[in-house]
């Protein structure tokens, strides 16, 4: 291991430690307990009001306000966390952190889904419509427009570490897992695939934050489809070790993990860091990310696009990402302990339901999906970013183009990397982020308790009249 490495691992573990984990349980445990855990209270009137309603002409919006339908916003969004985390992501944090990581990803996601809610819902409730008629929105304009003026520094450093860790977690880290993939199972040059993928996403990045709504609104469905039935495969061909795949689980969550086969063990500590730091950056609850994407959405109510929040947490991590982890386990100990790591992983656990040639294709076609997806839906939180820094922006092709071009060079510069390099750093831009995003909600609780007071006496317990406005109270 190189010096570098060394510095970028002491980081990593240093933000992944106390600091963000503490931050963002803190953030999840707070609202949690001010709204009664909704998640999980009203679980099954999320889903009706998410996944019921999205796919019907409209998304089931009244309101004739926004960029994107409800469709197409969640779509985005999941294409932007929907990644190559979900596939290499979770294998590598099993490597590192044993089975236990798989559990801690868990209670991420569960405390999480409230989190997303919550951020989506202001980043909806403070947004602006741009000079060339495009809604914008997310942490930079709640924590400007919510907690004040005097808080833009703030709202600086946030989109500057987004445009960073965009460039950093989509632009580089996606393309580079993908094109490995693709050349360990097709022998396909990695740079080959690194410059389809970039002049494709260039191509649909022309057209704008429409046209990227569009796209993922056709291909983000269809993906996550086509991996949980190839997953699905896998788990019942080996069902007989399911027991002892959620028995791993529970037993390496809190216990230390020995040294096995070609893994060198973990601890606790460890199984804890690994699964709460790739949950985070798979589902993105805390990260203010997503609420960039869902500001652009036509709704009626800041907080039922906030329930698109819960939705996504859910499918992102406690399905994917659990489908994958548990397709790893249930091939066998000797697949998960044999040292594999990343997409390889994966692919050897397809491998014992469908074969080798079969398997890896499996595994490779929904993480190349995966992976462009992201770089496609993740760039709206990039190019917004630039334009809250730089308003003018939006009335020049020039920059928007410059922009657009920056957005697409990162993948070249990942080719020749290895896997734990990549993903150490994922971690650190991912946590730069997540801190002055949590600073804001913590700052901001009060505003959503108002927003969400008002979502449920309208639509709920349907004390208010739903024609009744929902009362302005940011701040100039």
């Amino acid at each position: 291991m190189d010096r570098m490495e060394q510095i970028l691992k002491s980081i990593s573990s240093f933000l992944w430690g106390a600091p963000v984990l503490i931050l963002l349980a803190a953030v999840g445990l707070l609202f949690g307990c001010k709204t009664k855990f909704f998640q999980f209270r009203k679980f099954g009137y999320i889903l009706k009001n998410t996944a019921g309603e999205m796919f019907k002409k409209g998304g089931g919006a009244k309101g004739k306000e926004g960029t994107l339908t409800p469709l197409q916003a969640v779509s985005s969004a999941l294409a932007g966390c929907v990644g190559t985390a979900n596939i290499a992501g979770v294998a590598t944090a099993m490597v590192v952190g044993g089975p236990g990581a798989v559990f801690w990803m868990w209670v991420v996601a569960l405390l999480g889904m409230l989190t997303k809610c919550v951020e989506v819902t202001l980043g909806q409730y403070y947004r602006v419509k741009g000079e060339d008629g495009v809604y914008y929105g997310g942490p930079m304009y709640y924590i400007e427009r919510g907690m004040g003026r005097k808080w833009k520094p703030l709202a600086v450093i946030f989109s500057v570490t987004i445009i960073l860790g965009g460039l950093g977690t989509a632009a580089f880290a996606q393309p580079y897992t993908m094109s490995t993939a693709v050349q360990n199972s097709l022998g396909i040059p990695a740079w080959i695939t690194t410059v389809a993928a970039a002049v494709i996403c260039g191509v649909v990045l022309l057209g704008g934050v429409k046209s990227i709504g569009g796209f993922c609104e056709k291909l983000t469905p269809a993906m996550c489809l086509i991996y949980v039935v190839g997953v699905l495969g896998v788990i019942i061909i080996n069902l007989e070790h399911v027991p002892a795949a959620f028995a791993a689980i529970f037993r390496y969550a809190f216990a230390p993990m020995p040294a096995v086969g070609g893994l060198a063990g973990s601890t606790v500590a460890l199984a804890l860091r690994q699964g709460a730091a790739r949950g985070t950056f798979s589902n993105e609850a805390g990260c203010g990310s997503s609420p960039i994407t869902h500001a652009t959405a036509i709704t009626d109510h800041p907080f039922k696009e906030g329930m698109y929040g819960c939705f996504e947490v859910f499918v992102d991590t406690l399905v994917v990402c659990t489908m994958t982890a548990l397709g790893i386990l249930c091939a066998g100990p000797e697949i998960w302990q044999s040292g594999l790591e990343a997409e390889a992983l994966t692919m050897a656990a397809f491998s014992t339901a469908y074969g080798s040639t079969v398997g890896k294709l499996l595994v490779t076609i929904p993480l190349a999906l995966f992976a462009f997806s992201t770089m496609v839906g993740w760039e709206i939180n990039y190019e917004s970013a630039f334009f809250y820094l730089f308003p003018k922006g939006k009335q020049s092709k020039v920059f928007k183009y410059a922009i657009r071009i920056l957005w697409l060079v990162p993948g070249f510069l990942a080719l020749g990397k290895t896997p734990q390099v990549i993903w150490t750093i994922v971690d650190i831009v991912s946590g730069f982020w997540c801190i002055p995003n949590a600073i804001a909600l913590l700052a901001l609780s009060g505003v959503f308790m108002r927003i969400y007071r008002d979502y449920e006496s309208k639509y709920i317990s349907k004390t208010k009249p739903v024609s009744q406005p929902l009362e302005y109270v940011g701040k100039d």
